[in-house]
């Protein structure tokens, strides 16, 4: 047989460990719960927290007369007021009118407008009317929970609801239950009987349980499509930048050929030069060396920065690169324009003459993403393509007439007029893009060029 102290003892370590450490728990929770209660009931209970009047841009504020709006803005508050009165004038008639009467009212609606500046302190002061009421006025009949103390003390709540957090509903709610328990054991008897005065407070609590669910989820619901709505305008915004930015991209990856060809250009022409004269100094030799050097440098930084612009396609380098397009290419692009059964005519104004490579690349641009808005938006629609050579630079004018029938959703980003705008930017030129007056579109760019940029 084994010693006593053979027997396992972590498991009655264990068990100790359990006893000890779930009241510790529950206090802490308990705690955590009358913090919470004194934040939101206690602490600054009286502050002055006025109802704010409806945005401007509030559906109702928007639909009326400007005059007529600036009214609108307080209507909660006049709503608010004309009910308080109303239950005022009720409770007044009920009693009768005299000192007992206005007391009466005045106990009922004091609560009720305070609601209006400081709602918390609103809750306190017709909780206070209630115990004043079961306390010194059940002798005349008179309980807490009468018709009038019973409809004011549910409109306190539902309207602190509305203006707190949520969970300040069901402290209320709690602590109401609370002091009616308290009334109905300490209540001084009277006329107001004992059984009469629980069953009314049940009948609030379930009605004040019931119409407070309502509210916060109403609420709960308001607040949730406004997130939507938030998110959604932060997601377009984000959206928007992250066309930015692929427009962006490809420019890069359409300028790098633009580049490259002349870098290429440079480096050949100084590695042929020293050949094409005789006797060629060793320090022209050297320098036309270096010139090379950088130039095949520079052109393998070029790939560098391109393989990281294309990091999202390995298969970027896979073939060779298609040559970019020029303003030469135009008539090729209007050709299948027109085969996909959009009418298109090309005017030419100026002394037409060869620019930078990177101005016609963004020229062309613009004017297929234009065309293929026409296509996408305008269909049926006549357009016409203006480009004028001008001294400092060149103009681009795409416009189109209204579409004859009606347009199919579009599978794109939405985004073509943004990217025009970044190639128009990045050359430092100025573009506008809106609706005509016979229901078309119209796109204008002015691409300047320098002089040194079109003497080469």
């Amino acid at each position: 047989m084994g010693t006593p102290s053979a027997f396992p003892l972590p498991t009655v370590v264990g068990v100790t460990e359990t006893y000890e450490t779930t009241p510790r728990n529950e206090l802490r929770m308990a705690k955590s719960a009358l913090g919470s209660l004194r934040k939101d009931l206690f602490d600054d209970a009286f502050a002055f927290r006025p109802l704010p009047p409806l945005r401007a841009d509030h559906r109702l504020v928007r639909l009326l007369p400007r005059k007529v709006a600036r009214c609108t803005r307080w209507l909660p508050h006049a709503v608010m007021v004309g009910f308080i009165g109303v239950v005022m004038l009720a409770s007044l008639a009920r009693e009768g009118g005299g000192l007992s009467g206005i007391l009466t009212a005045l106990i009922i609606g004091v609560p009720m407008v305070t609601t209006l500046f400081r709602p918390v302190g609103a809750w306190w002061l017709s909780i206070g009317a209630l115990l004043f009421a079961g306390v010194f006025l059940s002798h005349y009949g008179f309980g807490p929970w009468s018709p009038g103390g019973f409809v004011s003390h549910l409109f306190v709540m539902l309207v602190v609801s509305l203006r707190t957090r949520p969970r300040v509903a069901a402290e209320m709610w709690l602590l109401t239950g609370a002091v009616g328990a308290v009334l109905a054991v300490l209540r001084a008897p009277g006329p107001y009987a004992s059984g009469y005065f629980v069953s009314d407070l049940f009948q609030l609590l379930v009605i004040a349980g019931i119409l407070l669910f309502v509210v916060l989820a109403v609420r709960g619901l308001r607040e949730s499509k406004q997130q939507v709505a938030a998110q959604a305008a932060v997601t377009e915004v984000e959206r928007s930048r992250r066309t930015v930015l692929e427009e962006r991209t490809t420019i890069a990856r359409e300028l790098h050929d633009v580049v490259a060809h002349h870098m290429s250009v440079v480096a050949i022409q100084a590695e042929a030069a020293p050949y094409r004269v005789q006797d060629t100094p060793p320090e022209l030799a050297a320098a036309f060396q270096t010139i090379r050097e950088n130039a095949v440098a520079a052109l393998t930084e070029l790939r560098r920065v391109l393989g990281v612009v294309r990091s999202e396609n390995p298969d970027a380098f896979a073939g060779p690169e298609a040559p970019q397009p020029t303003l030469a290419a135009l008539d090729g692009l209007l050709d299948n324009v027109r085969s996909a059964g959009l009418g298109v005519e090309l005017v030419r104004t100026g002394s037409v003459r060869q620019l930078p490579q990177g101005v016609e690349l963004s020229a062309y641009r613009i004017v297929q993403e234009a065309l293929s808005n026409v296509l996408r938006h305008a269909p049926g629609a006549e357009a016409r393509v203006e480009i004028a050579y001008v001294l400092g630079g060149l103009g681009l004018r795409v416009v189109n007439g209204p579409p004859n029938r009606l347009a199919k959703p579009s599978p794109g980003a939405g985004h073509g007029v943004l990217g025009m705008r970044e190639r128009v930017g990045m050359l430092g030129g100025e573009m506008t893009a809106e609706a005509t007056e016979d229901g078309g579109y119209e796109v204008t760019a002015f691409l300047p060029v320098a002089p040194a940029e079109a003497a080469a």
